[in-house]
């Protein structure tokens, strides 16, 4: 009898967590001013971090939109936080505006199928780095993805940019010698992968890939790697989709300012 009434106040408590975080979920994923109140208890304060704001959708016939738009809450830099948030809303509010005049134009034509799709992704989330992307995905006859990172330093409170990881701009040679041996390597390893490298000069519908821009997206992965990325049809044809590049911290150590991001 005494082990039968344990078992069912195990069932009890059991039953009680269940529910606890059944109601936790709901609130955070329904409620912004549910999860910012969270984020003020220090036990759950790491897990409210990024959040859907808003969305924008369309779902007609021909015409598809499934916009999201991110949220960061959390940073002690309210500062840095308001402007992110405010970047991600601008950024989709155009998005979903020049989508809708584009259906329009179609409508009027009367034929056309158009398709966007928006979200985010949180790469990494340490006591140190959150970094994020903003992907879009259109499709009109056929697919383009394109994604946007930002990553941020959650201690000191600042956004972190390519240039500010290094000494001076020599990363810019060092870091596009090495994307091109890894390309070079994919390639060897997998008859199926084109990279444009290397490309030959009579084939004249080809730009070659030389070197990343000043400003190149990048994201700094949880085991503390630089990664390097290229929207589809950046680096090769648009089947390979987007494409990212692991940097060996030791190909880039020398002139990095410091250790405190990359390891």
């Amino acid at each position: 009898m005494k082990r039968g009434k344990i078992y069912k106040r195990v069932s009890i408590v059991a039953g009680l967590i269940v529910v606890c975080v059944t109601l936790l979920v709901v609130g955070i994923n329904g409620s912004p001013v549910f999860a910012s109140a969270l984020t003020k208890v220090p036990i759950v304060r790491d897990i409210v971090r990024v959040l859907t704001f808003k969305e924008f959708t369309v779902n007609e016939d021909r015409f598809r939109a499934n916009i999201k738009v991110p949220y960061i809450d959390g940073l002690e830099n309210k500062d840095l936080e308001n402007s992110l948030n405010e970047k991600y809303l601008v950024e989709n509010k155009k998005l979903y505006e020049e989508f809708m005049a584009e259906i329009e134009e179609m409508k009027k034509s009367g034929n056309g199928y158009l398709s966007v799709d928006s979200g985010y992704i949180v790469k990494t989330d340490t006591d140190r780095i959150l970094s994020i992307g903003r992907y879009v995905v259109n499709i009109a006859g056929s697919a383009s993805e394109k994604i946007k990172y930002d990553t941020i330093d959650k201690k000191e409170g600042i956004l972190i940019t390519l240039p500010n990881l290094f000494k001076d701009d020599s990363y810019i040679e060092i870091i596009s010698e090495n994307i091109k041996e890894q390309m070079r390597q994919r390639m060897k390893s997998n008859n199926s992968l084109i990279y444009w490298v290397d490309v030959d000069e009579n084939e004249l519908y080809v730009e070659s890939f030389d070197k990343i821009s000043e400003n190149q997206n990048f994201y700094i992965n949880k085991e503390g790697k630089l990664v390097i990325s290229f929207d589809e049809y950046e680096v090769g044809p648009g089947s390979m989709g987007v494409q990212e590049f692991v940097i060996p911290t030791e190909v880039i150590s020398d002139i990095l300012v410091s250790n405190e991001y990359i390891k």
